[in-house]
């Protein structure tokens, strides 16, 4: 059966698909598809405890260009107090709240015009948050921003600490995609990230030190072990003959790390046409292991290597650095 058109706004395959139509990445405002918005008295965001009500939105978050989200509560909050360094803003970086502390789920801290916030682990924890931070982005008006994923991967071919800018984000068969069921049919969103994003983040690393960086596919897996081909889990069907074959096979299609949250990432960023980018480090390159084994210290230096280039980069965009 041909795709068939629905009211100009995409298509359903024989399997049920729906196709979501792409939003350009030039417009500077969000495209929150969601009709139902403008008819609620009150958007109440539960996990962050804010609301349209209760709140001034756009007088809190109005000036925001800079979005910075990881999996990390402690990782976030100490990027805020780092961001707060780099920007030479007043004030004790010491003393950053947290926005979100009437709640356990996420945490919030709002540095100048920087927001950071963490989304905890796995795509139905990050896609809970980025609902309410997207919508919290549009009852604020904020305009011409950028959102970024920072934080750790398992490499694919590739040294321990290597910085990987996001490409395209895909699923376990190593499609450019994102699949989210929706009252039992299947809807397809694309994964592609804002080029030019990406080349303005991989020079940015050139004029760093000790950031060795690199643009390449990232694999995004429902999980950190069976998923991901891990051998050490509580479970394992598969010989370490299988894992390398199967590796073999993402590296052959540009994947160079892999993690858990970049698909639903790229695609809702992409489906509201907001700029967006994955700048994860390598802890380990698969190949050679599983298990973590770096020391401590070294694992805390290489976290740091998204931050110091997204703050890089943000300082550049504001004329700080030239």
């Amino acid at each position: 059966m041909s795709p068939i058109l629905l009211n100009g706004i995409g298509t359903v395959n024989d399997h049920s698909e729906y196709i979501e139509p792409e939003v350009p990445f030039k417009n500077p405002q969000i495209h929150v598809k969601n009709p139902h918005l403008d008819t609620m008295e009150e958007d109440i965001l539960y996990h962050f405890n804010l609301g349209t009500k209760t709140h001034n939105l756009p007088e809190m978050f109005g000036d925001i260009k800079f979005v910075c989200v990881g999996g990390s509560a402690n990782r976030m909050k100490s990027f805020a107090q780092f961001i707060h360094q780099e920007l030479a803003l007043p004030g004790n970086m010491d003393d950053v709240t947290d926005i979100c502390e009437g709640t356990d789920r996420y945490s919030m801290y709002k540095v100048g015009p920087v927001l950071s916030i963490s989304h905890g682990m796995g795509i139905p924890s990050i896609s809970i948050m980025l609902h309410e931070l997207i919508k919290l982005l549009h009852h604020a008006r904020c305009i011409d921003f950028i959102l970024f994923r920072i934080g750790t991967s398992g490499g694919v071919g590739l040294a321990p600490g290597t910085v990987v800018v996001t490409d395209k984000a895909v699923d376990c068969f190593f499609r450019a995609q994102f699949e989210q069921v929706v009252l039992g049919k299947v809807i397809s969103r694309s994964t592609e990230l804002d080029v030019g994003v990406s080349k303005e983040l991989l020079q940015c690393s050139s004029e760093l030190d000790d950031v060795p960086t690199i643009i390449g596919n990232t694999m995004c897996t429902s999980d950190f072990y069976e998923g991901q081909g891990r051998l050490d889990g509580a479970l394992c069907s598969f010989s370490t003959e299988d894992k390398l074959e199967y590796l073999r096979k993402a590296y052959n299609t540009g994947v160079r790390n892999i993690e858990m949250e970049s698909t639903v990432f790229a695609a809702m960023c992409r489906a509201c046409g907001i700029k967006a980018a994955v700048v994860c480090v390598t802890l380990l390159n698969r190949f050679d292991g599983d298990q973590i084994a770096t020391p401590h210290d070294v694992l805390v230096e290489y976290q740091q290597r998204p931050q110091v280039l997204v703050a890089h980069f943000i300082k550049k965009r504001l004329g700080l650095v030239v």
